[in-house]
């Protein structure tokens, strides 16, 4: 692609380029109704993800103009209980000479009563050459965002590439600490640590030092936190070699745990490496502390260097919903943020017993809902649910009891995604007893199992009118219990790009 079309800043369109795209997303028929999306373009990586000011901020990687992945700027939402979120336009803009070619990831922590934004500043010299910054904006409580003149951090240390990235902000009891992506210069991945006690002088320290060895050839979007006396580390390793049912998508998302970080020697003692989502579209998650305590992720609902079927219509992409993080046996479990029952109406509920049959009933049906599902007493070969069915469609969710296997199938769930990296997704499960908890819009679901030991995150795009749900048991029976909800639109889009 022509580099001045890919790097077009939003004021060099017309007005009637912006209003004719805008008409455009408007006609999509996929458009999601409680998930934050772009108002025109591609959304990416969640950014600056941050508690300030009596309200949740929410940044997220956009290009305007187009469904590809051209000039970045931080779009801006916000939201006072994580359910309902409101648009708030641009929050970083990019041209300046240390983010000349796009405002890229970075992360939010407030200090002194602002809101300050670690993002980095990605550049191109006259050679095409890369040279990233590590930059910084502050936003006051007005919601006014300034960037910094000068990067805080102006280079990349020896023995790493220009692949320098996404600094991910926390403070402990003694100083301020970043932790950044790296590619080292034998193409191998890594993240680094920085150390600050003010936020703008910056000293690197080194890599954080696990046992993985030549584990991808880039570690994205770092994220290192404490939780329940653990140290967690999140990494988006790229180039890793599909293993079984692990590692299925072009690029992964997973976690390590294990003891706390050493801050002396840098030195993490952990367990293995686990993804933290299952399905075929989830992507560089960001994390955040709550006022309440709590440990927030939210991801990108997509992946780069895949083709989805709204490119055509203008926009791409999506942010999950937010996800509360729980440590259990040394694992991560990720739950629904309870706010999020606000968008609840209009319950219904079953109970019965499935035997060698599929059975749908009344009112259960529909595009945009949450549903419970608990299969009791698992005497068949299979259970699950066909959703989002209608004129050939559907999406399947089973579990394949004498595989101990949850199997999510979007091989007919309409307009195909990332056909060059199977339709099925699928992890361990064990026991006669297995809950689904679904959260459905219109052309995603997010899928927690057993209370969120795994999940699924999936965008899928039926036709409009595919909305059947079916419950099924395969040679045997088993009971159900379900609980489906409608749920309300809940983010407030801007009519037109701000």
């Amino acid at each position: 692609m022509d580099r001045e079309q890919k790097y077009r800043r939003l004021d060099q369109a017309s007005s009637k380029e912006v209003r004719e795209l805008t008409e455009k997303v408007k006609r999509s028929p996929w458009r999601q109704t409680y998930h934050i999306q772009p108002v025109t373009g591609l959304l990416n990586d969640p950014n600056g993800f941050s508690y300030y000011n009596g309200e949740y901020h929410l940044f997220y990687q956009w290009f305007p103009l187009g469904t590809y992945h051209g000039l970045k700027y931080w779009y801006h939402t916000k939201s006072k209980d994580l359910a309902y979120w409101e648009d708030d336009g641009i929050g970083i803009q990019p041209g300046d000479r240390y983010d000349s070619h796009g405002a890229y990831s970075g992360s939010g922590i407030v200090k002194d009563g602002r809101l300050f934004l670690m993002y980095t500043g990605n550049t191109r010299d006259g050679s095409w050459e890369r040279q990233p910054y590590q930059c910084m904006a502050v936003m006051n409580p007005e919601g006014e965002i300034d960037k910094w003149r000068l990067p805080v951090i102006d280079h990349v240390p020896h023995g790493y590439t220009d692949h320098f990235r996404d600094p991910k902000v926390w403070k402990d009891e003694d100083k301020y600490r970043c932790v950044i992506g790296a590619q080292r210069t034998d193409n191998t991945g890594a993240a680094v640590v920085y150390e600050s006690n003010d936020l703008r002088s910056w000293d690197f320290q080194g890599e954080i030092r696990t046992t993985l060895q030549d584990f991808g050839y880039m570690w994205e979007c770092p994220d290192y936190f404490e939780l329940e006396g653990q140290g967690v580390l999140l990494i988006c390793p790229q180039g890793l070699t599909p293993r079984g049912d692990s590692c299925r998508n072009i690029y992964q998302s997973g976690y390590l745990t294990g003891k706390p970080l050493n801050r002396n020697t840098l030195e993490f003692e952990h367990g293995e490496f686990r993804e933290l989502d299952r399905g075929f579209d989830f992507y560089a998650p960001q994390t955040m502390q709550d006022a309440k305590g709590r440990r927030i992720m939210v991801g990108w609902m997509g992946l780069p260097e895949v083709e989805y079927p709204t490119d055509s219509q203008g926009w791409a992409h999506c942010l999950t919903i937010p996800r509360e993080l729980i440590v259990l046996n040394g694992k991560l479990m990720q739950r629904p943020v309870a706010e999020l029952q606000k968008l609840r109406r209009d319950p219904l509920e079953i109970e019965c017993v499935l035997s060698h049959e599929k059975k749908v009933f009344e009112g259960f049906e529909g595009t945009v809902y949450e549903m419970v599902c608990d299969f009791e007493n698992i005497h068949g070969e299979a259970v699950g649910i066909e959703f989002r069915s209608g004129r050939g469609q559907k999406t399947v969710l089973r579990y394949d009891r004498r595989d101990r296997k949850v199997i999510l199938d979007r091989s007919r769930s309409g307009e195909a995604v990332g056909s060059g990296y199977g339709s099925t997704r699928a992890c361990r499960a064990n026991g006669d007893h297995v809950k689904f908890h679904l959260f459905v819009d219109t052309s995603s679901v997010e899928i927690f199992i057993n209370d969120g030991e795994e999940v699924f995150t999936s965008r899928i795009f039926p036709d409009p009118d595919s909305r059947g749900i079916s419950f099924f048991a395969e040679n045997g029976s088993v009971g159900l219990k379900a609980v489906k909800w409608d749920l309300a639109r809940a983010v407030n889009h801007s009519e037109g790009i701000e």
